[in-house]
């Protein structure tokens, strides 16, 4: 790969920028100062820094959210409102971030952002069964028929009923209920209309795992972590 993509790459500046830090003496490959910024570097053996600071190359970046409710997944936001990449610093925010799997712009937890298009596809594809748990609130209370209804697979419309789903009812008392839902698709609002479906109405939404990816319950709200090798395995498989 060229050095001044590379840096580029990796948000040290616009190729523009970059060249001229290049031509300024500023960057290092291999322990040697180079003022070509079209020589090739090989992105998994030469080292290179920038200002004395190591600059590694990662083509792909796969990041755990806690998103806040308020707050997109992604796509243009109305003004005043925030896309959940805008919520990334300087770290990563210059990769071209996109969501694994939507969560309401009312929802919270889990999100999987990264700029790994195969792997997005693999991860929202119900060919692939990974199963998403969300705890809910709810307006109206859940009971053992709406927990049938759930494993038979609920008919939300004349155009979908949704795939049999575990519904597993925590509480439910003074007409509210609270409970986890387990569904293996990702159809718009999905949890929403199957409860609605039953009569009743979602008032909290949080999703928290996505196949054996479980939320990371030290992440504040609207803060983010790298996956671990571990983690990124074994979603990968």
């Amino acid at each position: 790969m060229r050095l001044d993509r590379l840096l580029a790459n990796m948000g040290i500046g616009s190729r523009r920028d970059v060249k001229k830090l290049i031509t300024s003496g500023a960057v290092k490959v291999n322990g040697r100062t180079v003022k070509d910024a079209g020589l090739e570097v090989n992105t998994e053996s030469d080292e290179v820094t920038c200002g004395g600071e190591p600059v590694k190359y990662r083509q792909f970046v796969y990041l755990m959210m806690n998103k806040p409710a308020g707050v997109l997944s992604c796509g243009d936001g109305a003004p005043g409102v925030k896309v959940a990449a805008d919520l990334v610093g300087d770290d990563y925010n210059f990769y071209d971030l996109s969501p694994a799997g939507r969560l309401d712009v009312d929802s919270e937890g889990l999100l999987i952002l990264t700029n790994d298009g195969d792997f997005i596809h693999n991860i929202i594809s119900p060919n692939k069964k990974n199963g998403k748990v969300y705890f809910i609130r709810t307006e109206g209370e859940l009971s053992g028929s709406d927990v049938e209804r759930f494993r038979e697979g609920v008919r939300v419309d004349d155009e979908f009923t949704a795939k049999s789903a575990k519904l597993e009812v925590l509480k439910s008392i003074g007409g509210v209920s609270e409970a986890l839902v387990t569904i293996s698709e990702g159809k718009y609002h999905q949890v929403k209309r199957m409860v609605k479906a039953c009569g009743k109405t979602v008032t909290y939404l949080k999703r928290l795992s996505i196949g054996g990816l479980r939320l990371d319950e030290g992440l504040a709200p609207g803060a983010y972590r790298p996956l671990t090798d571990g983690e990124l395995a074994d979603l990968k498989r």
